[in-house]
């Protein structure tokens, strides 16, 4: 996997330790802690208690054009255990060789664990980057994770400016807590009530529900659906899941969050934001929208996906996840 920037790098590990907490079904803790002594240099530390890291998940990782003495060494410090481990296992990562066999996987001094059964992973990496473009980019991530809904993980991040005393911030994301429902409860419908916390919340930048443009339970009209390949030579039977939320907001709306003609469509790929891919880009050109009283006058992929309407409703927002 080609990484071009440091943003990149520190979303691709969330992401990573995102999936080790789901895959434990455990209630989980994730934390992402940005610490900077100086200026000049940035601390990175992203922990997580899912499951154990499987080292092999570093070994693709091309990282080569962000890779300097000025800028960052290429070094990984990873931490990990899985439950049915004695130990707490260290390695130092080196990801300054292009070549993945060629790695350098350096393996430090245990710990033991005297008999406790936990599990979890931590990465740590210093870089010279600025903080303040790095935290938007994790906190817009996050946001979007809490899309999904995923009940049993907790996410933290915390930023402490070392250079400035009295700086230390935390931020807390958790899934929506007005219809959390059992675990067993199916992806659509955590993605459904995510993205009617999502639309609530306008974009999930409030703490709670906006009771001004949001005033009856009756103003969102939410619509869901799940379609699978069949099995080929080309799939082995994907799964896809959409929701479409239409909401009605109030006229004398003073939020920022204005209603418009364009739909940005929130793309997860193995449960992470990613760039939507081209088959779904085509599928969403195709598709019959008249049928469903909407008219779609482009198509627009600038990184982003957004769906431009002709003739929308008034005072109407359409949200696709």
């Amino acid at each position: 996997m080609e990484i071009s920037s440091t943003s990149n790098l520190c979303l691709h590990l969330i992401s990573c330790a995102f999936q080790r907490c789901r895959l434990s079904q455990q209630l989980c803790r994730l934390s992402a802690v940005l610490k900077s002594p100086s200026p000049s240099i940035l601390q990175i530390s992203i922990s997580d208690t899912g499951i154990g890291s499987c080292l092999e998940e570093f070994q693709d990782l091309n990282c080569s054009s962000i890779i300097s003495a000025e800028f960052w060494d290429g070094i990984l410090s990873v931490k990990t255990t899985a439950i049915c481990d004695d130990e707490i296992y260290h390695y130092h990562f080196n990801l300054r060789e292009n070549i993945s066999s060629s790695r350098t996987l350096t393996r430090l001094p245990s710990n033991p664990k005297n008999g406790l059964k936990f599990s979890g992973t931590q990465i740590c990496l210093s870089i010279s980057e600025s903080i303040d473009v790095l935290v938007s980019e994790i906190n817009h991530f996050f946001q979007k994770m809490m899309i999904l809904n995923i009940p049993n993980i907790a996410i933290e991040l915390l930023i402490e400016r070392e250079d400035i005393p009295g700086s230390r911030c935390e931020n807390v994301f958790l899934a929506n807590r007005s219809n959390p429902g059992p675990l067993s409860t199916s992806n659509v419908e955590f993605l459904k009530s995510g993205l009617e916390d999502y639309v609530l919340k306008h974009g999930n930048s409030l703490t709670q529900k906006c009771s001004t443009c949001f005033a009856t339970s009756e103003c969102l009209k939410v619509g869901s659906g799940i379609a699978c390949s069949t099995e080929s030579h080309k799939s082995s039977g994907l799964m896809m899941e959409v929701v479409i939320i239409i909401s009605e907001i109030e006229s004398t709306c003073p939020c920022f969050r204005e209603c418009s003609s364009k739909t940005e469509v929130l793309y997860f790929k193995d449960f992470t934001p990613c760039s939507i891919s081209h088959s779904t880009l085509n599928v969403l050109s195709t598709i019959d929208w008249k049928s469903y009283g909407l008219t779609l006058e482009n198509v627009v992929d600038q990184g982003v996906c957004v769906l431009e309407w002709e003739d929308s409703p008034s005072h109407s927002q359409i949200d696709m996840a």
